[in-house]
């Protein structure tokens, strides 16, 4: 800004194993928008190291981060991002298409995503033909249709009703039951608390690093 220079992380230094269900907490200005940003290698840092699954996408350039975000990231967002006239199942196979699957393979894969989360008798049905909550389930879907190592929500029930909300929380924990790594940013202590370890950030440092069966 001008001449000064802010520091959005500083002391952050952190190891997230396979399987993991971490929530990263912090209130506007900690730090954790960067952080995801830098973990779903939509940033790069512009000091220290990040490496995913033995590669340091740290020092990648832009076409070998899109393709780490493309296989290893699936990413859902708090505003859903669906294609507006697409249908569930297409949305879901946009990843898809970027990574050069055939047609027949991604409507498989596809379908089998939506059957994951319940949406099995929606998929040809638009965003505007569902509700906040069968959004966020194609978010979800198409997050997880290529098989990441990480799922990554930002905020993922922060459009969505209180009951719905738990729904999709719900959701969360039983893929992470299922295997999946997940990586939850939220500002909400009971979103935080579904997690098995909660990082919590202030004005770019970690200042807790807590797993839950030890409190």
């Amino acid at each position: 800004m001008g001449g000064s220079f802010i520091d959005a992380l500083r002391c952050v230094d952190l190891d997230i194993v396979p399987g993991e269900y971490v929530a990263i907490r912090g209130q506007s200005g900690s730090g954790k928008s960067t952080l995801m940003n830098i973990i779903g290698c939509l940033d790069r840092p512009t000091a220290g190291e990040y490496w995913l699954n033995g590669d340091r996408v740290s020092t990648m350039n832009d076409k070998q981060l899109a393709r780490i975000r493309n296989l290893e990231i699936g990413f859902v967002f708090q505003t859903f991002n669906l294609l507006p006239r697409m249908s569930a199942l297409a949305n879901v196979e946009v990843p898809l298409i970027y990574s050069g699957r055939k047609r027949k393979h991604r409507f498989a894969l596809a379908s089998a995503a939506l059957e994951t989360v319940g949406l099995g008798d929606r998929m040809s049905h638009r965003p505007s033909e569902m509700s906040g909550g069968q959004r966020q389930r194609v978010a979800i879907a198409r997050a997880l249709v290529t098989n990441p190592s990480i799922l990554l929500a930002d905020e993922p029930t922060g459009n969505l009703d209180s009951n719905t909300g738990k729904e999709i929380m719900d959701l969360f924990d039983r893929l992470h039951d299922e295997g999946n790594t997940v990586i939850v940013v939220t500002h909400e202590q009971h979103i935080a608390k579904r997690a098995s370890r909660v990082v919590r950030l202030s004005d770019g440092d970690v200042v807790s690093d807590t797993y839950m069966s030890e409190s």
